[in-house]
């Protein structure tokens, strides 16, 4: 069983920068794939960034390109998400997803393991 404890989440002004982490318990970190997404009130959960096993293979939904860097650490079993240039549309709650197939999806479903998340919320 996996477990994701997801930190860094705050407050922070429009155009500012803020670093999430998620830590992971269990044996078989290095090799789930990971995902963040994010969930603002009333709206469904959407994809923010993925990462494979390796860390050589990313991929962002469009909005955040440029602006959020995923990465991971195997050897700490955490990934993080690096957020710069925020914008109030950013505000949500972010989730960190691990997938023990190592499969790098786009979808919340496809993932098998969540953290609780953590509060994001930029103001303008």
């Amino acid at each position: 069983q996996v477990q994701l404890v997801e930190l860094g989440g705050g407050l922070v002004q429009a155009g500012g920068s803020l670093r999430l982490s998620c830590a992971a318990s269990g044996r078989t970190f290095s090799r789930n794939a990971m995902g963040w997404f994010r969930q603002a009130p009333g709206k469904d959960r959407e994809f923010v960034a993925a990462i494979s096993m390796s860390g050589s293979i990313t991929y962002y939904r469009d909005s955040v390109k440029g602006r959020f860097t995923i990465s991971r650490d195997n050897a700490k079993s955490t990934v993080y998400l690096q957020m710069n240039s925020l914008k109030p549309e950013d505000t949500a709650i972010y989730y960190c997803a691990a997938d023990k197939f190592g499969a790098v999806g786009r979808r919340w479903d496809e993932y098998d393991y969540w953290g609780q998340g953590t509060q994001v919320t930029v103001s303008s």
